[in-house]
């Protein structure tokens, strides 16, 4: 079947990956012998039961040895690749491809600094063939996952056939500062590690490899044309920058821990929630679509105020914010990938039907507010 550059990429392949432990809020609490009630009440009441993290090793006393910058660019290089290969492993096998299928490599990440970029290490890591194109989107943070996307959205679909796959990877324990302070506490009662992977294909095909039918999912010498991907189309992507509230989410360097320091401003959930409206019916227009006719909206899991300001703003329920919300529960906010996992686990449900639309949104550093619509 013929494809050519305007026909949109689709979603065929997703998956996850995390670290091997995982903590409740209360028990984090009690590892770092947390005593001051204004930072308990910000844990418990986070709407968090528990997140997977690396904390730091235990010393001779059985209390936390706090680490110096270099072991948490260390600590956040090797998670990043873990993390991210297991994903990406996870996402071909859903997908039904090989890693010789693979055309193009995006890598996402905020919580470390890696040259060469986590693209490099994760082909390297994997055997993808050297030639693969590549790209890094380094520190947008929680939104970058959805701005990458639009970025691999577009190498798919001027390469029709060829899969085009997307890894975010976030060692959000790489990117703590354990003070005492209110401003560290609310990172430090929030944020989890995880990796999320996704893969695209442009044209009416699933076929994902290069001429002569090389890269077909199921092996380079699978007979016939490739079965049909089932995956949501992404139709279109829009953005917004508030850029009054640049400053509300940013890294800091604290000269006193001598480390980064990640700020987010208590005004967040309101400026987040007050444009929200604005971002989605940009999207909308001249789709012809109401908000009213979107029936799966996966939204960036990036803290209880936040879902609720943008859930009052927008006029969802609970049931329409349940995967956001889920996610929040169980892995905390997991930055740049956290939509996927609430994608998965839609996908999961397998409650939607062809002719169903869905808007992916995330929000972050910029501020910015990232949004695609999907159509099944």
């Amino acid at each position: 079947m013929t494809t050519t550059a305007t026909d949109p990429a689709r979603i065929i392949g997703v998956g996850t990956a995390v670290p091997a432990n995982s903590y409740s809020q209360q028990e984090i609490l009690d590892i770092f012998a947390v005593r001051d009630p204004r930072v308990r009440s910000l844990f418990l009441n986070s709407a968090i039961e528990r997140r997977y993290l690396t904390l730091p090793p235990e010393g001779p006393d059985g209390s936390r040895v706090m680490e110096v910058q270099g072991e948490l660019l260390a600590k956040h290089k090797a998670q990043a690749v873990d993390m991210g290969v297991r994903a990406v492993q996870a996402c071909l096998k859903e997908a039904g491809a090989d890693l010789a299928d693979i055309g193009y490599v995006c890598c996402v990440t905020t919580t470390g600094f890696l040259t060469p970029g986590l693209s490099a290490l994760v082909i390297r890591e994997l055997g993808i063939d050297p030639h693969t194109s590549r790209l890094d989107v380094v520190g947008m943070g929680c939104n970058a996952g959805l701005n990458a996307l639009n970025a691999v959205n577009g190498w798919a679909r001027a390469n029709p056939g060829r899969l085009a796959l997307m890894v975010c990877a976030e060692a959000c324990s790489a990117a703590y500062v354990f003070d005492g302070t209110m401003r560290t506490s609310v990172v430090n009662s929030l944020f989890g590690d995880g990796s999320a992977a996704v893969a695209l294909v442009a044209g009416e095909t699933a076929g994902v490899g290069a001429q002569d039918g090389a890269g077909v999912p199921g092996g380079a010498d699978a007979p016939g044309e490739a079965p049909a991907a089932e995956g949501p189309q992404l139709l279109k992507f829009s953005s917004y920058i508030i850029t009054d509230a640049i400053d509300a989410m940013r890294y800091d360097w604290d000269d006193e821990q001598e480390r980064f320091s990640f700020f987010l401003d208590p005004h967040v959930p309101y400026v987040v929630g007050a444009h929200a409206e604005l971002v989605v019916d940009r999207l909308l227009d001249g789709t012809g679509l109401r908000r009213s006719d979107i029936d799966h909206w996966l939204v960036h899991s990036g803290g209880k105020k936040v879902i609720d300001a943008v859930g009052v703003n927008l006029g969802l329920t609970r049931h329409d914010l349940r995967h956001t919300t889920s996610v929040l529960r169980d892995y905390g906010n997991l930055s740049s990938g956290s939509f996927l996992f609430s994608y998965q686990r839609l996908l999961e449900e397998q409650v939607a039907q062809p002719g169903d639309h869905g808007v992916l949104m995330t929000m972050g550093p910029g501020s910015t507010i990232e949004t695609a619509l999907a159509r099944w």
